[in-house]
């Protein structure tokens, strides 16, 4: 796929087809607009005219100026529309699955329907409690008797591999995120929402996808046996297929 400058040159991305594009695809942290190449151009099967995001801050999109959280990732994403056929479907994986439902919510206009797979919408259960040593140190830093280079060692010891991955802005991104959670925004998206799952997903767990179905007006959630948390190259059929039941070309 050949990468395109699109709104006004802010952002990349792949576009797929031959006419205005009318299906958005939003990937997961740390993955690019690749992912989508297999369900959206299959080599065995009709190709969607589509757009798929190099998401701020991942593949060839310069990060944000500043830390987003998923409203400020799909106001900026929404200049994308402009050079679409609007009202589309958007289709979003993990990280790119909260934009697309705050896309949704901002634009309801111009958001017909969404396809989520693996996205941590909401929570199920009680959050994992911090190392003891790291959030003594947390405390001590908020206190002022720990410098920020000795809380950042922390985070970098203690967080996860995508924390230590994260350069620059990108890392408080990700802080920003992981606590994000959309039941409120879930109950206002009144599009239909077609929900793809492993049902192995540890990640986020079916219960996660069974939650957000009860809060959306219109959802069907389809769980696919013996998978985990899937990248879309890892399910493109099933992600065409829930493209196709929404009517997407």
């Amino acid at each position: 796929m050949v990468l395109r400058a699109l709104a006004g040159g802010t952002i990349f991305g792949s576009v797929t087809g031959t006419a205005t594009p009318g299906v958005l695809a939003l990937h997961g942290w740390a993955r690019s607009h690749k992912d989508f190449d297999a369900t959206l151009a299959p080599a065995d099967g009709a190709t969607l005219d589509a757009v798929a995001l190099d998401l701020p801050g991942f593949g060839a999109t310069p990060a944000p100026p500043e830390v987003w959280g998923a409203a400020e990732y799909a106001a900026f994403v929404a200049g994308v529309l402009d050079e679409m056929a609007a009202p589309v479907v958007v289709l979003g994986h993990s990280f790119g699955g909260k934009v697309a439902v705050a896309l949704a919510v901002q634009r309801p206009e111009a958001v017909r329907a969404l396809v989520l797979t693996g996205v941590p919408l909401v929570a199920t259960k009680a959050p994992v409690q911090p190392a003891r040593a790291f959030a003594l140190t947390r405390r001590a830093h908020r206190l002022g008797l720990v410098s920020d280079a000795r809380m950042e060692a922390a985070r970098q010891r203690y967080g996860s591999a995508d924390y230590r991955a994260a350069e620059g802005v990108m890392r408080q991104i990700l802080v920003k995120s992981v606590g994000e959670h959309y039941d409120a925004e879930l109950a206002r998206v009144t599009c239909p929402v077609e929900l793809v799952w492993g049902d192995h997903d540890t990640a986020s767990p079916p219960a996660v996808a069974e939650r957000a179905a009860e809060l959306l007006s219109s959802a069907r959630l389809t769980v696919l046996p013996g998978v985990g948390h899937m990248t879309p190259l890892e399910a493109p059929r099933e992600l065409r297929a829930a493209l196709d039941r929404l009517g997407a070309r």
